[in-house]
């Protein structure tokens, strides 16, 4: 009679460094870009990003992926006026 095994121990969730408006950030390994403004507390609807040096239209940011030692500047579009 076999004994039941344990299910193997799960791994770590691979991280990246990644620098976002001036500042080395973590972030999880093998997200869009999307996901990683998410992840960073962003919406992404409020934002524009430059990309390593490009500003990325918005419908790109599904489908770009993020790796160690890319570079974002986020801006924030904030409303307002008089």
């Amino acid at each position: 009679m076999s004994t039941p095994k344990e299910p193997p121990a799960s791994a770590p969730e691979s991280e990246i460094l990644i620098q976002v408006n001036g500042e080395l950030r973590p972030c999880r390994a093998g997200l869009s870009l999307d996901r990683v403004l998410e992840g960073l507390g962003y919406q992404p609807r409020l934002v524009v990003v430059e990309f390593n040096g490009t500003i990325l239209p918005r419908q790109s940011w599904p489908t770009q992926a993020v790796v160690e030692s890319d570079v974002l500047e986020v801006v924030t579009i904030v409303g307002g006026g008089s």
